[in-house]
């Protein structure tokens, strides 16, 4: 069954006509994207601790600065991670120690959007390049020979494989992109609202004013 699916699948390449070797990379290009990104973000639910990050807030509530140092010390979670790096720079500013961490964690998490937000722009356009390529095929066919009528077809059939080729990419692309634009959107809340929070904490109880190690 899957020998049939393949031949297909390479007959339909090759009716695409040239521009079918540029959508194919595009193609491979966003595959790997959204492996990657399936994966990244698949980790990153698995790190994620509400119970951390709760047992934190718990120990800057009753002004145990050194036990929620050592609570979020170590942590995957990305959001303990960032107070971990704001209680430790508290000597300098802890309000911009709070930022720098959470703008990596942004930085991690938003990685390759922009490349899919590429993806979805250029391959309609390849699409609709191959559209305009296979249609001049059909012209530049037209009274040319006995076998006209069919060059005719095939560069009409050239420009609709093209077109569909390029609006698939784009739509199965943009899917996944939204879905990961939103799941980051999440995230960027989770983050400045336990900065908020710390940075509360902290001035009630004077942690900004303390000395830091080194």
């Amino acid at each position: 069954m899957l020998l049939p699916l393949a031949n297909a699948a390479v007959d339909f390449f090759i009716k695409g006509g040239p521009i079918m070797y540029p959508i194919a990379v595009v193609t491979l290009f966003a595959v790997g994207i959204f492996v990657e990104r399936f994966f990244w973000w698949t980790r990153l639910s698995a790190r994620r601790s509400p119970r951390q990050l709760e047992t934190v807030y718990e120990a800057l509530e009753s002004g145990n600065l050194t036990k929620a140092i050592e609570h979020a010390s170590k942590s995957k979670d990305p959001v303990v991670r960032m107070i971990h790096h704001g209680l430790n720079h508290r000597h300098t500013s802890m309000q911009g120690a709070l930022e720098v961490a959470a703008g990596q964690e942004l930085q991690d998490a938003g990685r390759f959007l922009s490349a899919m937000d590429t993806i979805v722009t250029l391959a309609p356009l390849l699409g609709l390049l191959g559209t305009v390529t296979g249609i001049m095929g059909s012209f530049t066919s037209i009274g040319g020979s006995e076998l006209a009528v069919e060059k005719v077809t095939g560069g009409i059939g050239e420009a609709l494989i093209a077109t569909a080729a390029g609006l698939g990419i784009a739509i199965g692309t943009l899917v996944p992109m939204n879905y990961y634009h939103a799941r980051l959107a999440r995230l960027k809340f989770d983050l400045e609202a336990a900065a908020n929070n710390v940075l509360i904490l902290a001035i009630q109880h004077g942690f900004d004013k303390l000395p830091g190690k080194h």
